[in-house]
């Protein structure tokens, strides 16, 4: 029976996959990075020089299954996921993964050696098995770690006809949803989740130092009497870990930290929100707060033209049996999330984005952010829901040019900020 996506990962293994898979656990503890990268070209790439032979008949008899054609991508993936969780562990060997996957880019050999029409009719059959895999879902995921683990992020000043996927490596709250695909295992789902960890804190600590160098530099400038020397030290440049110009990154740093309604910032505001709701007497006086508690941060005269009735209208469709009962966990979670397919994106199927695309024009993508952002506050279970939506829109244009999607650029960086300076560890008060 053909294994669907719902069972592969349940599937019985044979022997000769695990022999594979214990071949390559084996030599990963004896060779370097190098010779491993080798050693994987010889074997799935080229094939027809790999010099175990128990090996090599191994994988002609994995090939030649009747269900080679469904189940081959999960055993290369696996296979590359060997290599790949052992290098991410051993930080020198990090660079060896985009090398890894480089391989599948390349041509095979052209087959000069000498092979018998038995081994020909194997290799051929597994060369085609490698092409389709670069096809898959599978490859897509490994492709993104690659760049994800790239030596350098894209320059700001970068080409823009280079394609959005090259700068996932900027934005680690994708991570998850872009770089785990549906056969990774739990220790590939660990790695992925130790990469954007890293790769997280790393962002929050340059966003840091590059304000705090700010603040510096503008007290430095007010300091007619610093000595040169003083200044020198105080104004030491430090990049911008963004794509924002400068003092955009400076204006939606204050506006996701500091007062946007009267005294109060959005975590104020969430705050307040969450207090009044213990005294909301039903889940349709809940649905009609919200709705005040959104449209607080919308234009006027944008939401008087359609998008305040499409959200009213959205809200009473929410869940409308459960209208009588009080406000619950369950409820406002839910609530929570279906504002959020309104407001980004519905799925990755149907991936209509024009709500989302019509705020953006609008309000901008620092306000739109921010309405964002006062749902998240609200529910923070829902800041997962956020980011796949974001990853459905990346996945949706990833092989656009930058320039063609910069509206989305600009989206993706504002996010980026105000997940890391409303959910992070870095400490901003400083700006206040």
């Amino acid at each position: 029976m053909v294994t669907t996506q719902l069972d592969h990962y349940y599937r019985q293994i044979s022997l000769e996959e695990q022999t594979i898979y214990d071949h390559l656990l084996h030599w990963i503890e004896q060779e370097t990075p190098e010779q491993m990268v080798e050693r994987f070209h010889a074997l799935f790439i080229d094939g027809s020089r790999y010099t175990d032979p128990a090996i090599m008949a191994a994988l002609d008899k994995v090939t030649a299954s009747r269900l080679a054609g469904e189940e081959f991508r999960y055993v290369l993936n696996r296979c590359c996921h060997i290599l790949i969780n052992r290098w991410q562990s051993r930080s020198q060997s990090q660079l060896a993964i985009p090398k890894l996957i480089e391989l599948f880019e390349t041509n095979a050999a052209s087959g000069q050696t000498q092979i018998s029409i038995h081994r020909s009719r194997s290799l051929r059959r597994l060369r085609e098995l490698t092409r389709q895999f670069t096809e898959t879902e599978q490859y897509l995921t490994l492709r993104r770690l690659a760049q994800v683990l790239s030596e350098a992020a894209e320059s700001q000043y970068a080409s823009g006809q280079r394609p959005l996927g090259t700068l996932i490596q900027r934005y680690p709250y994708l991570y998850e949803h872009c770089l785990i695909s549906e056969d990774c295992t739990r220790e590939q789902q660990n790695t992925v989740r130790q990469v954007r960890a890293a790769r997280q804190h790393k962002f929050e600590v340059d966003l840091s130092q590059y304000l705090t160098y700010q603040v510096r530099q503008d007290r430095a400038a007010e300091n007619a009497i610093a000595s040169p020397a003083t200044a020198s030290r105080l104004i030491c440049p430090i990049s911008n870990p963004t794509l924002l110009e400068e003092r955009d990154l400076n204006r939606v740093v204050r506006h996701y930290t500091g007062k946007v309604e009267g005294t109060r910032s959005y975590k104020d505001l969430a705050q307040n929100f969450l207090a009044q709701s213990n005294y909301t007497h039903c889940f349709a006086d809940f649905k009609d707060d919200l709705y005040e508690y959104i449209t607080a941060s919308v234009d006027p005269e944008y939401g008087r033209r359609q998008f305040n009735n499409q959200l009213h209208g959205y809200l009473q469709d929410i869940m409308p049996d459960s209208d009588d009962q009080r406000l619950n966990d369950f409820l406002l979670v839910r609530t929570c999330s279906h504002l959020l397919n309104f407001l980004v994106v519905d799925s990755g199927q149907h991936p209509s984005h024009f709500v989302f695309v019509d705020l953006l024009t609008n309000l901008g993508p620092m306000l739109t952010t921010g309405l964002l952002l006062k749902i998240v506050l609200l529910c923070r279970k829902v800041k997962p829901a956020l980011e796949r939506r974001f990853s459905i829109l990346f996945s949706h244009y990833e092989s656009c040019s930058r320039d063609a999607v910069s509206w989305l650029i600009e989206a993706l960086e504002n996010l980026n900020v105000a997940l890391s300076v409303n959910f992070g560890s870095v400490d901003l008060s400083f700006l206040n």
